[in-house]
Parts: structure tokens; C-alpha cells; sequence
């Protein structure tokens, strides 16, 4: 990667894990994704959105954990339910620049961020709003609808519902699989997966629920 200013050891990690995922993701997609780190770290300083502090550790954490669910998305409408400090979604619309996402978030401190990062980024194909998900109402539903440590998944379907249109995909990006969380979620409507995945240069166990209806497209 030609010389943009970074840190060698943050291209280097990035493009390990890339390469660990098996994603083609062009070199101008990497630059951006370091940039969008710098930012993160940056701001975390003042803002603190997020425990983790070391870019380096940010790189698998955030970057290659958010990535690892691109092969799942579908459709070309994404929201992002608590996005928090824009994760997965900015990783996400920068390396799938053909899909829109809306990155969705109550905490105005967050938002804020997310909102400057995009505008930093030149990223067109992202909208960031602020409000609970249960009182969105955006005139639109979605195809895939994504949610990251956000809530036990009978809350998350309470609360999405009325944002998915038929045959909506939801990702819950989880840790262990939640068989407790499941058991509650489980209704005759609805088609339950558990996707183990493996993010690179992570040692932690991570598990995507994939839960969509039993006609969807």
C-alpha cells in the first residue's frame, strides 16, 4: 500500500486480515478504512466510543470483526441498529460502496461522530440518523437489517419489526451462541441459523444469527 500518512503496522495488520477473510477489497477501501480508524482513535481521546483504545487492537476488534459479515448482507437497503460509533456499518458501506445503510443510533455523542466520519470519508451511500429504534419511522423498510451487541434477540425482533419488509434478513453479530436468547426468539414464522465465523487476529468466539422468514426471497 502506497504511503498515505499511517502507520505501517496498522496497513500491515489490516491487510493480513483481509487476506484472512478471503475479501477483495481495493486499496483505495483499505486507505479509507485506516482513515476511519485514525478518526476513531482520535475522537476516543475526548469522547471515549469505545473501551478499546489501541488502533491496533481497533484493526481486528472493529474492522475484520464488522467485515465479517459482508457475505451475509442482502439486498441493497442496510440499517444498522445501534451503530454506536458507526460499527459495522461504516466498514461495511466504505468496502460495499454499491449498497445504501443507514446507520441508526439514540446517542447524540455517537452520532455525531459517526455523522463527521462520514463527511471526512466522502461517503455517499450512508445516512445517519439519531432516535430509538422502536420510534423510527422512516417511511422505508429494509432488506438486511444488522444489529451488534444491541439487546437479547426477542427485544430485537420486538423492536425491528416494523422496519423489515418481506423477506428482511436480520444479522445479530453475537459472541457465544445464545441458546437462551434463541429459545425466546423462536417462533413458527420465522427461519433461525447460527453462523460460526472466524475473524483473524481475533481469539474470541463469534457467531452471527441469521434470522429471516420462512418465504423470504
Amino acid at each position: 500500500m502506497r504511503d498515505k500518512g499511517f502507520d505501517a503496522g496498522w496497513a500491515a495488520r489490516l491487510a493480513e486480515g483481509i487476506a484472512g477473510l478471503k475479501l477483495d477489497i481495493s486499496e483505495g477501501q483499505q486507505i479509507d478504512l485506516l482513515r476511519f480508524i485514525g478518526l476513531l482513535a482520535r475522537w476516543n481521546r475526548s469522547y471515549n466510543l469505545t473501551a478499546v483504545r489501541d488502533p491496533m487492537e481497533m484493526i481486528p476488534r472493529h474492522l475484520l470483526d464488522s467485515l465479517a459479515v459482508i457475505d451475509y448482507l442482502q439486498g441493497r437497503s442496510i440499517l444498522d441498529v445501534g451503530t454506536g460509533a458507526g460499527l459495522p456499518g461504516i466498514p461495511l458501506a466504505i468496502t460495499r460502496p454499491e449498497r445504501a445503510f443507514t446507520l441508526l443510533d439514540s446517542n447524540g455523542k455517537k452520532t455525531r461522530f459517526v455523522q463527521q466520519a462520514v463527511m471526512e470519508l466522502g461517503l455517499r451511500n450512508v445516512r445517519v440518523e439519531r432516535a430509538r429504534v422502536e420510534d423510527y419511522r422512516p417511511g422505508q423498510s429494509f432488506d438486511t437489517i444488522i444489529v451488534r451487541a444491541f439487546a437479547p434477540l426477542s427485544d430485537i425482533l420486538a423492536k425491528v419489526r416494523h422496519l423489515c419488509q418481506p423477506g428482511c434478513r436480520l444479522l445479530a453479530m453475537k459472541g457465544a451462541v445464545p441458546a437462551g436468547e434463541l429459545r425466546g426468539a423462536l417462533t413458527g414464522s420465522l427461519g433461525i441459523e447460527i453462523l460460526p465465523v472466524k475473524v483473524p487476529l481475533l481469539d474470541a468466539e463469534r457467531n452471527i444469527v441469521l434470522i429471516s422468514s420462512k418465504t423470504s426471497r
